[in-house]
């Protein structure tokens, strides 16, 4: 027998790697959004790393303090406490159950990480890092407090968002001081907030600036993602002021130092130096050196985050550990832009998301199907959007149809010809040696791909070596040489095993439950990343492997209509809850509503407007006349649905001229609570036309 021995790939250098993901914020559970930006990308790369031998700590852990915490605990009326132990335990499981391999998962409010952060302040602070000022910050006097900048909502000057917090605006993603707001409103009692002085601690960003116009803007100009040096770029370029990092709160970690009575580490900074203490919290249960991971330029720091925490992940943080003198930086910050769902933004507080635990109730033991899905259509370089067609075509198209297609029909016929023995091959063909070559190839493909942090494109090579499997079994067609060339077929059965054999390998960063599972059915040893493009053989001869197993399934168009009306039944649902009732209006005396002629009236003829949307012209029976009224309720109610309609009619407005037909009157309406619009009118018997409403 001829063996094809293809040219080894060089292998890695074994190098120490220190992996964080941004720390989730503990008011809600995760959402796909989070998994498409941050943390499949991150565990891909994770798992990566480990399979091709490097020492690799990957961290995380609850963001448990700032402001939206305390709102969240003030609306439910429970401690903040009560809000992060809750979310803490739902995200940690989130999670668990979709297979980010963290090495460690901290929280923010554990004693370790109080320590670090404040030891952290305390050395700054030692070394004149920061600056102490006296400013005026908006205070609510009312609630009796200061107002952080998630307490605060108006209309940035940047875009006019009317919405915008008061350290961020989430429509533009421009970052924001609360008194940078227009017509700034306290998110507490609604009032007006006036401006009031108070001492904190800033640091001086300016001071650092050509550090990182050397460190980032000349460093790293060929090797970051244009998104993060675009951003990055444009920040220094404005010119960076000093930042505050403290906050007059009663949440939080306790500025330690004198004068700090009351006000607590600002989130911002606080968080960050949550991956070292969660490192160190690891390194202390494992009886490892932490600082080897933070403080030995031998180590590569990598930062996976959002976009929107582009700003403290590379100006912020890089300064606050520059200032410290004795920890590495990051050599890479690949972030992510967003992840829309069925062209709109993703919204947590209007329920426009797919929440990670609500997936699973739906699609049980499916996480690679989303893992998948999310990576295929990953936002790398602008935002993306998901769609459950795109979903299911992923799934039906590729994991069922080519991935699932391939493994299924060589175990099968494998169980068939051989009873699940694998059979020893003759001598290899120009076909055989040519698709081994190409499965050896496959590694150094998808790990340039990772090692770019292009996790898109390794995920489509990784589909195009199961295509190659399919090609060969359709090119060699085994299902018709086992009758005419016995041999033949062991040698195309054997080739189409190894192939199964790398897929196992291979797709463990992408698809980790589907690899745990394929590695059993197959029955293999642990085989590493490089063995692919090293070995000539991944899985012997003679060797046993097991009973087949679908490893995806069909998802039918009634699953995803039901996610689809599941959607937009749980917004409506929200927006129910969320409602603003309107404040009553400034108050008038009795003869201002006597003015006000009010009648009953039947609605006897109906028609739309020709070339809107809106407007049904309604011909009215007062009880006084029959009148014309034109009304903006053709979205709602067709002319069919309204005439014979009870009504009440204000009949003494001033007519006004719509489209060209005057309007005589006014139609009352209001809204239910799925906010649809309802007539308000008397249905009681015996109520006639034209009778007054007072």
């Amino acid at each position: 027998m001829r063996t094809f021995v293809a040219s080894k790939n060089k292998k890695n250098m074994s190098k120490r790697y220190t992996i964080t993901a941004a720390l989730p914020y503990t008011n809600g559970p995760i959402h796909i959004g989070h998994l498409a930006g941050v943390y499949v990308p991150a565990d891909i790369y994770s798992r990566y790393l480990r399979l091709t031998g490097n020492d690799v700590a990957f961290i995380c852990g609850s963001d448990e303090h700032g402001v939206p915490i305390t709102i969240k605990a003030k609306k439910e009326g429970v401690t903040p406490q009560d809000i992060v132990d809750k979310y803490h335990a739902i995200i940690k499981q989130s999670f668990l159950d979709f297979g980010i391999s963290f090495d460690n998962y901290s929280r923010t409010s554990a004693k370790i990480h109080h320590d670090t952060a404040q030891e952290f302040f305390k050395t700054l602070y030692n070394k004149n890092e920061f600056v102490e000022e006296v400013t005026e910050q908006l205070y609510d006097a009312e609630a009796n407090q200061f107002l952080a900048d998630r307490f605060v909502t108006g209309t940035c000057p940047k875009c006019g968002n009317e919405e915008a917090y008061g350290d961020q605006c989430e429509s533009c993603g421009s970052s924001l001081n609360a008194t940078d707001l227009i017509n700034p409103k306290s998110a507490i009692t609604g009032n007006v907030p006036s401006l009031k002085e108070t001492k904190h601690w800033f640091l001086p960003l300016n001071k650092h600036e050509e550090f990182l116009r050397e460190w980032i803007l000349k460093g790293h100009k060929k090797d970051w993602k244009p998104n993060v040096y675009g951003q990055v770029k444009s920040w220094i370029d404005d010119g960076l002021r000093p930042r505050a990092v403290t906050r007059d709160l009663d949440w939080g970690i306790p500025v330690p130092v004198e004068g700090g009575e009351g006000k607590v580490l600002y989130v911002w900074f606080d968080a960050p130096i949550g991956y070292i203490s969660s490192t160190k919290e690891w390194a202390e249960r494992e009886g490892k050196n932490w600082e080897d991971y933070w403080k030995d330029e031998d180590t590569k720091l990598v930062h996976f985050i959002g976009k929107d925490n582009i700003v403290f992940h590379c100006i912020i943080f890089p300064s606050m550990l520059k200032a410290e003198g004795s920890y590495i930086l990051p050599e890479n910050v690949p972030a992510n832009e967003f992840l829309n769902l069925e062209g709109q933004k993703l919204s947590t507080s209007k329920n426009w998301a797919v929440w990670l635990p609500d997936y699973l109730i739906d699609f049980p033991n499916q996480q690679d199907v989303l893992r998948y899905a999310l990576t295929a259509n990953a936002p790398e370089t602008k935002d993306n959007d998901f769609t459950w067609k795109d979903f299911q075509a992923r799934n039906n198209n590729e994991l069922v149809a080519i991935f699932g297609n391939f493994i299924n029909r060589v175990v099968v016929l494998s169980n068939k010809y051989y009873d699940g023995i694998i059979p020893a091959p003759s001598d290899y063909l120009e076909i055989d040696e040519e698709t081994l070559a190409a499965v050896k190839a496959y590694p150094a493909v998808i790990s340039s791909s990772i090692e770019r942090y292009r996790f898109r494109e390794a995920s489509q090579e990784l589909m195009n070596l199961a295509r190659l499997g399919n090609k060969y079994l359709a090119d060699e067609e085994p299902w018709k040489t086992i009758k005419t060339d016995e041999a033949r077929t062991k040698t195309v059965m054997f080739v189409a095993l190894q192939i199964a054999s790398a897929l196992a390998v291979l797709s463990e960063p992408f698809l980790p439950f589907t690899s745990d599972k394929l590695k059993g059915i197959l029955n293999m040893n642990d085989n590493g990343w490089e063995d692919v493009s090293t070995k000539d053989i991944l899985i012997p001869a003679l060797h046993h492997i097991g009973k087949g197993e679908l490893l995806f399934s069909k998802i039918e168009d009634s699953e995803i209509e039901a996610q689809l009306e599941k959607l937009i039944a749980s917004k409506k649902a929200n927006e129910t809850a969320n409602k603003v009732i309107e404040p009553q209006k400034e108050e008038i005396v009795f003869e201002d509503f006597t003015k006000l002629d009010l009648r009953v009236g039947t609605i006897i003829e109906a028609e739309k407007m020709p070339k809107t949307k809106k407007l049904l012209v309604l011909k009215v029976d007062t009880g006084i006349d029959k009148r014309t009224i034109v009304s903006g309720i053709a979205e709602s109610f067709s002319p069919e649905d309204v005439i014979g309609k009870r009504v009440t009619v204000l009949v003494n407005l001033a007519p006004r001229k719509l489209r060209g037909v005057e309007s005589q009157g006014m139609i009352l309406m209001t809204e239910d609570e799925g906010g649809n619009l309802v007539f308000v009118n008397p249905d009681t018997d015996g109520v006639n036309n034209g009778l007054q409403i007072s």
